[in-house]
Order: structure tokens, then C-alpha cells, then sequence
């Protein structure tokens, strides 16, 4: 019987020393693998628990229309939203078009004229800095609107600096944000014990303070959220680790009954938010997708622990590290040259199922400061569960790679970039 390794050098031109460097990073990865199953099974029975507790049924699955009134297929997903992630509300809706409006959304819910807003994991990531005016506080900014925005950076080791924090907090902030994923930057995620420290220190401060939480890329990475450890509002995208893969569009938020309120208002209209809007037929979609993303994430997640492997065996410096604790799916590989994010991201985007025979390159993008590159032939577009890398084309060339609907086409797509790497005379070794 032919292996997955064997057909690699066959049918896709992968040279047999990569294979042979593949094998022994997956022997490496095997007793990692189990837990990231592991983690994965527990995840699935919560899921499954609150669609059971619910009583999804196939009426569920109809999507009303029209202005969407007692839309039960709605109803049912915030519920189901709500019980697993152990939250008052949920607000899940197709309107909500990505993790960087679902974020916008909650903060301009949630704050007013005035209100002081403390970042306590350094500058946002690119699209949000501009929401926020992170470097300029015009036009239609949060600090263009009049709010506050202070921001604690992050230690030499980048790490959370809480006495950093603690001195801030002296600021009165209304809400503090947190952003567990690693965004364009050299940091680990940080681990749900992490967030359950920050928040009881914060909490320990002024309990009034609102703890909000940028979610993205990191549902069902462990066995906990950050809803679990006292986050009082947190968002995220359908179209990552939630969708599963299926959901074509779409965001959410979860959190205090109130909080959810503001921000159902915000989206739809001053006290119908709650009451109001259907999901356009993508509720089935919607339903299966969250119930698949556990599993899907733990697709992701051995993907990405292979790269760690992999590229650390080729002389790469990666984050996280072969071993390391994750919270997150993105893997961080630090290429250290333009032409190689090229190259790899050339190979990611020749092992997708849809355009493969397209080149990346890199260009300016809205919300974006330097001209960044994005390889990932995706069924939806921008979809960052598939398998997909980017990069921002500034020093020292870093590029982020996450997702993978299955864990063989993260294997094929991975040392396709690799072979291109070799191609080009670009490994260290």
C-alpha cells in the first residue's frame, strides 16, 4: 500500500529528503497529537451538550425572512452559543461580516465619550489599531468619537507586563482589551490561565471594569475560554475556528446579558437588536459548522505543531516552539527573508483546492500598514480555518500559517512551501 509520503514524491515533485524530515517531524509530534485529540473530544461533548440542552430540532435549521420575529433557527443558535461558551447571551449573525467588525461592534457598544479604553496586550492587531486610532484620532475612529485609548506594551519577552497593567489601571478605564491571538507580532497566545489572571487582577481593582476579549483563532484550542475565567464580553469569526469550515460569513459575540443587548442594538436597531434579523438561509451552515469545529480545530492544530517540527528540524526559528504550550492555531515561522515568505506562500497557495494556479503577491490592503501576502486557495474567501499564510512584508519576515480543514492537506500544503523553499536555495540546511 502506497503512504501519504510516497505519492508526495510521485505525484507532487516533493523531493524524498523533505519526505524523510517529515516522517520523523510527525514521530516527533505523536504524543502532542494525543492531547490536541484529547482536547478535542472534550470540546465536542460541550458542543454537543448545548445543542442536546437546547433541543435543536429541524425546524431549527429553516431560516425565517423578512424581518425575522421569533426566528427559532436564530433563537436556537445564540442559545446553543450561549451554553457552550457558558455565557448569558449570544449575538451569532450573518450581518456581522468578520472577527475585525464583530471586535469594532462590542467596543463601540460598550463605550461612550469619555470612557477610557486600556489595550493590556500592547497595539492591536493592523485592522484594529485604525478602528481604534491607535496612531491617529481622526475621522471615525473610537478616539475620533471622543474615547480615551491608553495601551500597556507588552514585556521584552512578550509576555503580559501586569505591573504594567496594574499601574494603568489607575487610568479608570471602562473596559480593558485583550487580544488572545498573537496577531502580526513575535508573541505566544496567551493561555486561558493567563486571561483568569489578568481578569482577577483587574476585577480585584474596580469590578465595574468591563474585560472584553478578541477571541479569534483561538475556540476549542483548550478545554476552557475565556468566558470561563470571568471575560465579561468576547468576539470572534465564523469564518475561523467556530464556522468549522462550513460557515461562508459571519461573527459573533458572547457575554453578559446586557453587554450582548448594547451590541444587538448597535447592529440592527436601539431595542429590536435582540428581537430582530435572520440568517438568510446560512443557519444550517452555521449549526454544523460550530458543531464540526472542535474536531476542525484539532485538524488545524496538528498542522500546525507538524510545522513547528518540521521547520525547527530545518534550522527555522518558529513560535510557538515544538513542545510549547499553544492557545491558538497560528503557527509563526521566521523566514528571514522576503523571497522565502514568497516561496512558501507560492507552495500554500499550489496545494489549495481552489486556485491553485494562482501566484501570490504581495499588495496594500484597507487596514493594513505595510504591503502584506496572502497564499490560501479557500471555498470562502478569507476563511482562515482553511489552510492559508500571510504575511506582513516587513523584517524579519515572519509568516503566520493557521488552519486546515484536514490534517493530510496541512502536510501536502506545508512541504509544498518547503520544496519551494528548496527550489529556491533558501534552507538553512
Amino acid at each position: 500500500m502506497q503512504d501519504l509520503y510516497n505519492y508526495l514524491q510521485e505525484y507532487y515533485d516533493i523531493d524524498a529528503d523533505l519526505c524523510k524530515l517529515a516522517r520523523d517531524a510527525e514521530d516527533k509530534a505523536k504524543p502532542e497529537f494525543e492531547q490536541i485529540e484529547a482536547t478535542a473530544k472534550i470540546n465536542q461533548a460541550r458542543v454537543l451538550s448545548a445543542f442536546r440542552q437546547t433541543g435543536i430540532a429541524d425546524y431549527h435549521l429553516r431560516d425565517g425572512n423578512g424581518y425575522g420575529y421569533g426566528d427559532p433557527g436564530r433563537e436556537g443558535l445564540e442559545e446553543v452559543y450561549a451554553l457552550t461558551f457558558r455565557t448569558e447571551a449570544a449575538l451569532v449573525r450573518a450581518q456581522i461580516i468578520s472577527g475585525t467588525h464583530a471586535i469594532s461592534l462590542a467596543l463601540a457598544s460598550i463605550l461612550k465619550p469619555g470612557d477610557v479604553l486600556l489595550s493590556a496586550t500592547g497595539t492591536p492587531y493592523d485592522t484594529l489599531a485604525k478602528i481604534i486610532g491607535v496612531s491617529n484620532g481622526k475621522g471615525r475612529s473610537l478616539r475620533g468619537e471622543g474615547i480615551i485609548y491608553k495601551e500597556a506594551s507588552l514585556s521584552a519577552e512578550g509576555r503580559l507586563d501586569y505591573e504594567k497593567i496594574r499601574e494603568m489601571l489607575t487610568e479608570k478605564p471602562s473596559a480593558v482589551f485583550i487580544q488572545r491571538s498573537r496577531g502580526y507580532s513575535w508573541r505566544q497566545a496567551l493561555s486561558i490561565q493567563e486571561i483568569n489572571d489578568l481578569v482577577c487582577l483587574i476585577k480585584e481593582y474596580d469590578s465595574n471594569i468591563i474585560c472584553f476579549v478578541d477571541n479569534c483563532y483561538g475556540e476549542f484550542v483548550e478545554e476552557q475560554e475565556p468566558t470561563d475565567v470571568g471575560v465579561d464580553l468576547m468576539a470572534g469569526s465564523l469564518i475561523k475556528n467556530p464556522g468549522g469550515g462550513l460557515a461562508p460569513s459571519g461573527g459573533y459575540l458572547v457575554g453578559k446579558e446586557d453587554l450582548v443587548a448594547q451590541a444587538a442594538d448597535r447592529l440592527i436597531a436601539p431595542g429590536l437588536g435582540q428581537n430582530m434579523g435572520t440568517n438568510l438561509g446560512l443557519g444550517p451552515l452555521f449549526y454544523q459548522g460550530f458543531f464540526m469545529s472542535p474536531h476542525t480545530v484539532a485538524e488545524a492544530l496538528k498542522g500546525a505543531l507538524f510545522a513547528a517540527y518540521l521547520f525547527t528540524t530545518l534550522g527555522f526559528e518558529t513560535s510557538p516552539a515544538p513542545g510549547s504550550p499553544r492557545s491558538d492555531i497560528v503557527q509563526a515561522i521566521k523566514l528571514n527573508h522576503a523571497e522565502g515568505v514568497k516561496a512558501f506562500c507560492r507552495g500554500i497557495q499550489k496545494a489549495s483546492p481552489v486556485d491553485s494556479r494562482a501566484i501570490p503577491v504581495a499588495s496594500s490592503l484597507p487596514g493594513y500598514q505595510d504591503k502584506v501576502i496572502m497564499a490560501g486557495g479557500t471555498f470562502v474567501q478569507g476563511s482562515s480555518i482553511e489552510l492559508t499564510a500571510d504575511a506582513p512584508m516587513r523584517p524579519p519576515y515572519i509568516v503566520y500559517l493557521q488552519g486546515g480543514l484536514s490534517y493530510a492537506h496541512a502536510i501536502i500544503g506545508i512541504l509544498q512551501g518547503v520544496q519551494e523553499l528548496k527550489n529556491e536555495g533558501l534552507l538553512p540546511c
